[in-house]
């Protein structure tokens, strides 16, 4: 087994999105024709240039009490769509700040495309699910790389959001199964099925509930959750990768998690930050972790 140690990549091939800059706590960003000021805990620095951002469109203020709303200056579509390469996005602005896309997962996308298109090009078929699927911009990304999908998530406005977005890309027809459940109790069924997957994505939150109420730790269920996707993994898996958003998990750690559930099957191991370049002074915003396995 290969293992590279943590390092940075960054999401910086975007022509629809750019992080134009942030400081004390607040990012100002364009998402296509629109820029949105948002609040993100990771920027802990003071601003470098003007005190105030002019132009905005809509600004997020969050509430002491938890939460917050938009404060809007022009009055954007309820909705609208970005860009990345064929791919397409719906965004909107929601109640708790997100628009529905994580756009520094975009260096995932593109590794994993690799992945896929080269195990297509060998002849293989290539199986992916993706758990805590969110809107589905990676299982998006997978089946435009050929690859068969099964998308995963709770919230059943997640899961419809992912079908939107590959009617957007022009994949409503691609083999894409959407399902609303529980992850690792629908992981579990698979294993009872029988069935098997070539890779796997996965985001899992540091906490929530499934679709009937159940509690996710993140502490508590990563490694349960791991260990029984091993056994849906395929004789000849191709990837497997896992990103992360919590405080509570280092790059290290997903390392070590990935070592130790795939420990024999040989390949390369590598994690390390995601980010996106900040237009302004070059600097780059980290917004999360990686941990990737692939096959040699």
């Amino acid at each position: 087994m290969q293992i590279e140690r943590p390092g940075l990549i960054v999401a910086d091939q975007w022509k629809d999105y750019q992080l134009l800059d942030c400081g004390d706590g607040m990012k100002h960003e364009r998402w296509g024709p629109y820029t949105l000021v948002r609040p993100d805990p990771q920027i802990i620095w003071p601003k470098t240039g003007s005190k105030e951002w002019k132009g905005w469109d809509g600004f997020y203020h969050r509430s002491e009490t938890g939460g917050g709303k938009w404060e809007y200056r022009t009055k954007l579509p309820e909705q609208w769509t970005i860009n990345y390469g064929a791919l397409t996005f719906r965004i909107h602005p929601t109640s708790f700040k997100h628009t529905g896309l994580f756009p520094e997962q975009a260096v995932n996308w593109d590794w994993f495309t690799k992945r896929i298109q080269a195990a297509r090009a060998a002849g293989r078929e290539v199986g992916v699910l993706n758990l805590f699927g969110y809107t589905g911009a990676a299982s998006i990304a997978a089946a435009a790389a050929g690859a068969s999908v099964c998308h995963v998530d709770a919230a059943e406005g997640m899961v419809k959001w992912c079908k939107e977005n590959a009617a957007l890309s022009g994949l409503a027809a691609a083999p894409v199964r959407y399902i609303v459940d529980d992850c690792l109790k629908f992981v579990r069924r698979e294993i009872k099925r029988g069935r098997k997957y070539d890779a796997i994505i996965m985001d899992p939150p540091t906490y929530g509930r499934g679709s009937t109420g159940e509690m996710w730790r993140l502490e508590d269920h990563l490694w349960e959750l791991l260990s029984e996707c091993k056994q849906l993994l395929s004789d000849r898996p191709v990837f497997f990768l896992i990103n992360a958003y919590t405080a509570r998990l280092s790059p290290s750690v997903v390392i070590n998690l990935l070592d130790g559930l795939l420990h024999d099957a040989g390949g390369r191991i590598h994690g390390g930050e995601v980010g996106l370049p900040i237009q302004r002074d070059g600097r780059i915003l980290p917004c999360g972790i990686y941990g990737r396995w692939e096959s040699a």
